[in-house]
């Protein structure tokens, strides 16, 4: 078994000391950091997102982009000064309290399985598009398979498998702006579909649907960065977290820039924004205007890709989080154990867990369409918590701590604060706008539970006396 902290020190002024790491190279690390800013999100959410702004969704997604970068940064500054398995939840745990720890991680838990139940069920249904008469538990369980043999395997193995899911869906987006960007140099495409720049205020200006619906669309643009926080996770199984982190996560404003921003421009550009429907993907309409008639199959490639790598993601995330926080007292014993630093015990049950849920997706079609809408509130919530448990554990140091810290936070403290005030904001929306009321209402509710279930199971006398992380080796 593998030690509760790896890394950290007896004393907070002395940089963390890493211990022999888990096998995540620099190259795994910026991988899955660039992979986590690319899924389903981007390549059919923004559509939705695009309709509700119009073409000030470019701002959004910078001002969405600016969040996720502060949160980042602090859970990099963190993770630097203590790189210690489970990540996040035990950060919040040690400045927040046990119920603060035992809340962000269990959210956190609970949004990646249902991410997951919603990608498993959808690469069921992408599959059909090749065999039609091929039942999709076929499709599931053989994802299940592979994506469990490679978190069970190794460390390696998951950073290989993430590598090779990450170059599919990177190639694809680049593939996208090289060709917009062939369109508008050579005149290529329909000569019907007017293409220019002037797409981004000829109809109805730059903010169409005025304020209201630029702010309509931050709930899908932050639900598009979910999982980011992933870095975090991963960032402590690095051979060395003291240069994975910060490398992976200064290359977000890049990753936002290139990924979003400038992709969702292209495609703005070429298509009058009115003209992106959702009846398909913004990127598919960009390889159909090249000509490209297997585009639909090309994106299903791309759409299953980014799929499966999320669920492998989201599943070695989970189970690294869980494993944490029962090393904390905040979690089933059970769920501490390790084999060969593999947290064995819970990512069996994470696979047990995603098995009965895909069947009772099967037999209820509908059952977690309601639940998934949990996961944009579970996505806030859980960033809400770290740049709180930064801003608490600012306030633990001293003057010379804070010298000696090797990735501090930009723009401190008006960075973060930027970020907790933009997420409170959000909250505000989803009470303002009606389609977003059941959502909140079952966060609310699943945050009272937890609560709940914290002092009935007598978590608190369990972490009662368990050590800070800066004073155990």
């Amino acid at each position: 078994m593998s030690s509760p902290v790896s890394g950290a020190t007896s004393a907070p002024t002395q940089p963390a000391q890493a211990a022999p790491r888990r096998g995540l190279t620099h190259r795994h690390i910026h991988f899955i950091a660039l992979g986590s800013a690319i899924g389903t999100g981007l390549f059919y959410g923004s559509a939705g997102a695009i309709q509700a702004a119009g073409p000030s969704v470019l701002l959004v997604y910078l001002l969405g982009g600016a969040v996720v970068y502060f949160m980042l940064r602090a859970l990099g500054e963190m993770s630097v000064r203590h790189p210690v398995r489970g990540s996040f939840a035990v950060y919040c745990r040690e400045h927040l309290g046990g119920l603060g720890g035992y809340i962000t991680g269990w959210m956190f838990a609970f949004e990646m399985m249902i991410v997951c139940l919603a990608d498993l069920t959808a690469i069921g249904i992408y599959m059909k598009f090749w065999f039609p008469e091929t039942p999709s538990w076929v499709w599931i369980a053989v994802t299940l398979l592979i994506i469990g043999a490679a978190n069970l395997a190794s460390v390696r193995w998951f950073g290989e498998l993430e590598f090779a899911f990450t170059l599919v869906k990177v190639a694809a987006v680049v593939a996208m702006i090289v060709g917009g960007a062939a369109i508008l140099a050579f005149n290529l495409g329909d000569p019907g579909t007017h293409t220019g720049i002037d797409n981004l205020w000829n109809d109805g200006g730059f903010f169409p649907n005025g304020p209201q619906g630029m702010i309509a669309a931050f709930i899908l643009v932050l639900f598009a960065f979910g999982g980011t926080e992933i870095i975090g996770v991963a960032g402590t199984e690095a051979d060395d977290p003291d240069r994975a982190i910060p490398k992976a996560v200064n290359t977000v404003p890049a990753r936002i820039l290139i990924f979003y921003v400038l992709a969702i421009l292209i495609i703005l550009i070429l298509n009058p924004w009115r003209t992106i429907t959702g009846e398909e993907s913004p990127f598919v309409q960009i390889f159909t205007t090249l000509g490209v008639n297997w585009a639909a199959a090309l994106l299903n490639v791309v759409v299953i890709t980014a799929a499966l790598s999320a669920i492998n993601a989201d599943l070695f995330g989970t189970g690294r989080v869980l494993t944490g926080l029962a090393r904390e007292g905040l979690a089933p014993r059970a769920m501490s154990k390790t084999i060969r630093d593999i947290p064995v015990m819970t990512t069996v049950s994470l696979l047990i867990v995603l098995v009965v849920g895909v069947a009772l997706n099967a037999v209820f079609p509908n059952v977690f369409e309601t639940i998934a809408a949990l996961a944009t509130f579970a996505t806030v919530f859980v960033w809400l918590m770290i740049l709180l448990a930064h801003l608490a554990s600012r306030r633990h140091m001293t003057p010379q701590q804070e010298q000696n810290l090797r990735f501090p936070v930009p723009f401190w403290p008006y960075g973060q604060w930027f970020a907790v005030a933009f997420i409170l904001f959000t909250f505000g929306i989803m009470a303002w706008l009606p389609q977003y009321h059941l959502a909140l209402a079952v966060g609310v509710g699943f945050t009272v539970l937890m609560t709940i279930l914290y002092f009935v199971t007598g978590r608190p006398q369990a972490i009662a006396e368990a050590p800070s992380v800066y004073d155990r080796k």
